[in-house]
Order: structure tokens, then sequence, then C-alpha cells
């Protein structure tokens, strides 16, 4: 099994910035790709940056690029999402989400991020 926890989202003016965290903890070695995703009302979860957990290397959604970096930290099991010049069309609940080498998903349980001036 594996958890995650989010934490850092907020309210922020459009241009604004937040940082978004992950704690994971569990059984970490069966885990091969971490991810934010986000959930906006009526629309399906939609992924937004992922990470390999071995690799290191990200992979972004075309809409976030140059604007969200996401980075793993493995001393302390933590991922995180720095997203800089944000929307409003960013608004959404965000979510860290874990697959594990047999498909399985693992997901937090959200944090909100809302932009609006």
């Amino acid at each position: 099994q594996v958890q995650l926890s989010e934490s850092g989202g907020g309210l922020v003016q459009p241009g604004g910035s937040l940082k978004l965290s992950c704690v994971t903890s569990g059984t970490l070695n069966t885990i091969v790709t971490l991810a934010w995703y986000r959930q906006s009302p009526g629309k399906e979860r939609e992924r937004v940056a992922s990470i390999g957990r071995i690799s290191g290397v990200p992979i972004y959604k075309d809409s976030v690029k140059g604007r969200f970096t996401i980075s793993r930290l493995d001393f302390d099991n933590t991922i995180s999402l720095q997203m800089n010049s944000l929307r409003p069309e960013d608004t959404a609940t965000y979510y860290c989400g874990a697959r594990a080498l047999d498909g399985t998903d693992y997901w937090g349980q959200g944090t909100q991020v809302t932009v609006s001036s």
C-alpha cells in the first residue's frame, strides 16, 4: 500500500504562484511514476505533470509547460509542483497520484487551487 498526502493549495490572483507538496509513504519500491492531476467540476481528471520515480524524467501537459515544475525529493519521499503564472483556468482540485508496476493507482485526498482576482 502507498499513502499520499497533499498540501499547499489556496487562493491566488492570476499571474501568481503556488507550490504544492505531496508526502508519500508505504511500499514505495512498487511505484513507477508519481504525478500531479487536477479535476474541475464537470470535467474529467487530467494529468498535469509526471515524474519517473527512478529516472526523475518529467513530462508536462502542454498547457502548463514553462509554467509548472514537478520535482522529486528523494530524502523525504516528497514530490512538489511549483506553479507560476497561474491562470483562472488552472482552478481545480489537485491530486497527487502514484502508479505501481502492476497498474494500481493510488491517490491523495486532493487540495483546492483557486485562481481568481
